[in-house]
């Protein structure tokens, strides 16, 4: 059985906590589809409660570290190495059209790098969490990335840009490019999920663009300690804070990464 810090347990219970009412709140979206603007108007409620409860439990274990917030404002903490960046609702179209694939995601920025990570689906209860050298685990079981080389053999996950959002002209091109050297592509809609599913082998590779550090934080960490590599598409390192996203197992991450580069 894995052994749990102190700090991961308080991010598990952060979670946990807010995933209860999310769950509730899940099972009730179904009965409000007659009109669109009630939907989202309900799931920005949930989203924010969600958000609030994590805020609650983390500051009150530790209480100088700051935030960086999806829905709330960032809030500064006398500790400067420090910062919880929350995700409360990682998912949130697949969540308002019912479907189960969306997380809380909770990381831990330490000296602005990725330290610790708690990614949470409480649709299927699987919760992935990683701190640096420590292992990433899915519940209690340890997770390794896959070890797949071959591009033809290997499933890629990406994201896609929605309505109103720029980039897509790129990503289309990026993805027709994946598509026809490897097995295939997915688009689940979580990028934290992405991640996760790469650390546990269930996509060999995931790239995107124009993330926001809430997205991405937990997944990181996690990746990492898994085994994977994650940087940037340009050969960048500074995936939390720079403009584009490229996890993969250690033997296939370059020949991804360029793979993806080649369609700029």
């Amino acid at each position: 059985m894995a052994l749990h810090s102190a700090l991961i347990t308080i991010m598990m219970e952060a979670a946990r906590r807010a995933a209860r009412d999310l769950a509730r709140d899940f099972t009730e979206v179904e009965h409000l589809q007659v009109s669109r603007k009630g939907v989202a108007d309900f799931v920005s409620a949930a989203d924010l409660r969600a958000e609030e409860t994590i805020v609650e439990i983390l500051r009150e274990a530790r209480p100088k570290y700051g935030f960086i917030l999806e829905e709330g404002k960032n809030i500064e903490g006398s500790d400067n190495s420090n910062r919880w960046i929350i995700d409360p609702l990682d998912g949130t179209t697949n969540f308002l059209h019912g479907l189960g694939q969306f997380c809380i995601s909770i990381g831990l920025e330490r000296d602005r790098q990725p330290y610790a990570g708690v990614i949470y689906n409480p649709i299927s209860d699987e919760l992935f969490w990683a701190e640096k050298g420590a292992g990433a685990w899915l519940n209690d079981r340890r997770l390794r990335t896959s070890v797949r080389t071959d591009l033809t053999e290997c499933l890629f996950a990406c994201g896609l840009p929605f309505a109103g959002r720029q980039g897509r002209a790129l990503a289309l091109k990026e993805t027709e490019t994946v598509l026809a050297k490897t097995s295939g592509v997915r688009r689940l809609g979580s990028a934290a999920l992405d991640l996760a599913f790469v650390a546990a082998g269930r996509f060999d590779a995931y790239w995107e663009r124009d993330l926001n550090p809430w997205d991405v934080a937990a997944g990181i960490v996690i990746a990492r300690e898994a085994g994977a590599i994650v940087g940037e598409i340009n050969g960048g390192l500074d995936p939390l804070h720079g403009n584009s996203i490229i996890a993969a197992n250690s033997e296939l991450f370059e020949n991804a990464r360029l793979l993806i580069a080649s369609a700029s």
